[in-house]
């Protein structure tokens, strides 16, 4: 990425605008989290699976990512969106920030997401989430979370719908790739489901664990899909990592 000339030389009013702007953004988020959350759970139980969806989670997120474009100056560019396949696929998206947990929800739909079940506990964003009936695990029993990703994972797929997971697991600093969970990998080998690999710089913009978001153009990449057919889950986790590597590096050089 190139640097700012301007904010080179002046980076203590820079420094201010980024705290102005992310408190923007955040006051935004926070009134849209709430005021859609508690409409969604007035009326999202009374819709279809897949209107609901929609309408809770991706004109929320819409607006989200309209919102922090507007006070926080984030935009996107997608390439290999058409190698997204028209049935359901288990995708397996690098984590680097909050932004693609956001950004994801408006690109595969209908869906269903891993989550840890604690994000349902979350007033207004939990209630409405959990209308959508997304996988929720306990972390600390790995054995009881594998099988119900596995086998509400399938019936998720076979009923229309992407799995959407983070398979590192954890959010990693921009540009480097982490150790791959085996969950995903297991569901996807188990039902034979193709594997969408998507990469992008998100932490360049986004960083976790920070206010501030810094003005740019995330870059996003999806590569052809991955046919598991045959494969063992760690086979799986491999290939994908690989391809996963690969995306990130390309990405975090625009």
């Amino acid at each position: 990425m190139t640097a700012n000339p301007q904010q080179e030389r002046w980076p203590a009013l820079f420094s201010v605008g980024g705290a102005v702007r992310a408190g923007l953004f955040y006051a935004g988020y926070a009134a849209a989290t709430i005021v859609w959350g508690t409409l969604s759970v007035v009326i999202g139980w009374v819709l279809p699976a897949a209107w609901r969806f929609e309408f809770i989670i991706g004109v929320w997120t819409r607006v989200v990512l309209l919102w922090l474009r507007i006070t926080c100056g984030i935009r996107v560019h997608v390439r290999g969106q058409e190698n997204i396949p028209s049935q359901p696929c288990v995708v397996f998206s690098h984590h680097e920030s909050t932004w693609e947990t956001l950004f994801l929800q408006s690109l595969f739909h209908p869906q269903t997401t891993l989550i840890k079940r604690e994000l349902l506990w979350i007033p207004f964003f939990g209630w409405a989430f959990a209308l959508n009936k997304p996988i929720a695990i306990d972390r600390g029993s790995p054995r009881v979370a594998l099988k119900k990703l596995i086998k509400t994972g399938r019936l998720r797929l076979e009923q229309g719908f992407h799995v959407v997971l983070f398979p590192e697991g954890t959010r990693m600093p921009s540009g480097e790739v982490g150790p791959f969970q085996p969950g995903g990998a297991a569901l996807a080998a188990a039902a034979e489901a193709l594997v969408l690999v998507v990469a992008h710089n998100a932490g360049a913009h986004w960083p976790a664990h920070r206010l501030r978001k810094t003005p740019g153009t995330i870059e996003v990449r999806i590569a052809p899909a991955l046919e598991t057919a045959g494969l063992s889950a760690k086979q799986v986790n491999s290939q994908a990592h690989s391809v996963m590597e690969k995306l990130v590096a390309e990405a975090g050089e625009i």
